[in-house]
């Protein structure tokens, strides 16, 4: 175990459904309440008539205060003994995210910028209070893939090379000394994607478009396997994975729904591609009852033996 994530409980419970609050109370935006939505369903919001983008300026919006208040638990249970020496991991949505769920169409391209730096100044911030050597980082990258796969509309003219430039732009952001990772994800909205994958093929392009083009280390990488992929035919594609030496790669690969057995087929299936990895589930602990929780960590010790 390298990381301990600082769990996103309460109000962020939903991964990015919180930040609603944070459009409804950003001057320059309007809503007409209605809930819509391909795969999640939300009130959507606009730039008010007349309103110059340029000046659309969102405030904090509070994962940097989150990080923090988690940090000083961490410190404690650190000093305590309970931990051991590990890294503090902070979870960030990629700005795309929250302009998807939130934004009105027609206006999320004007969004967009304003929201993104908002993010790289909670970065910001959040890298002022936590030593680098103890910071790891990881972007949670989600709603790129639905747009990849058609499933979401873009706003992007270019759709592949904008998704990486901003890809890139975010991984080169964190600063040097603490840790970067992407969380490569195709939803988990109910538990369920909003496409299945069809193998690893887009997931590994785009680990190994990002590998090239950050100008600092990647730590790690981890991508998603779907319960029913038990069969080489979905790893396949990362037999040509180009990931430096030192970037981990993590298979989301743990089920709660088959336990010990169903990670066994997969673990087996995935080495018939590449030979090491760490592993995980699909999506994290979230959006699971807390009493769920001691029997995941102990499936994940289980499956962590398997690959160990």
């Amino acid at each position: 175990m390298r990381r301990v994530t600082d769990g996103e409980t309460g109000a962020r419970a939903n991964w990015t459904f919180w930040q609603g609050a944070v459009f409804a109370r950003t001057a320059g935006l309007v809503t007409d309440g209605n809930q819509n939505g391909e795969y999640s369903r939300t009130a959507k919001y606009r730039l008010r008539d007349g309103f110059d983008p340029a000046e659309l300026s969102f405030g904090e919006l509070g994962y940097a205060a989150a990080a923090r208040a988690s940090w000083q638990v961490f410190e404690r249970l650190r000093d305590d003994g309970v931990l051991p020496d590990i890294r503090f991991q902070v979870s960030l949505p990629t700005p795309m995210a929250p302009v998807r769920l939130y934004g009105a169409p027609g206006s999320q391209a004007a969004v967009e910028p304003a929201y993104e730096a908002a993010m790289l100044r909670e970065l910001e911030l959040i890298a002022d209070a936590v030593p680098h050597d103890r910071l790891s980082i990881q972007w949670d990258t989600a709603v790129e893939f639905g747009m990849l796969e058609g499933v979401f509309p873009g706003w992007i003219p270019d759709l592949e090379q904008g998704i990486l430039d901003r890809l890139t732009r975010l991984g080169d952001a964190v600063p040097a000394g603490a840790e970067l990772g992407y969380h490569l994800c195709y939803g988990d909205s109910g538990h369920r994607h909003f496409v299945q994958p069809k193998d690893t093929g887009r997931l590994a392009a785009v680990a190994d478009a990002l590998a090239d083009r950050l100008a600092r280390p990647l730590a790690w990488i981890h991508l998603p396997v779907p319960i029913d992929r038990t069969d080489p035919a979905y790893f396949a594609p990362l037999r040509g994975l180009r990931l430096p030496a030192d970037t981990e790669l993590y298979l989301g690969l743990i089920h709660a729904g088959d336990g010990l057995e169903g990670a066994r087929r997969r673990v087996d299936a995935a080495r018939t591609a590449v030979g090491a990895f760490g592993v995980a589930t699909e999506c994290g602990f979230g959006r699971r009852p807390p009493e769920s929780i001691p029997g995941l960590l102990t499936l994940h010790a289980a499956v962590a033996g398997l690959v160990g």
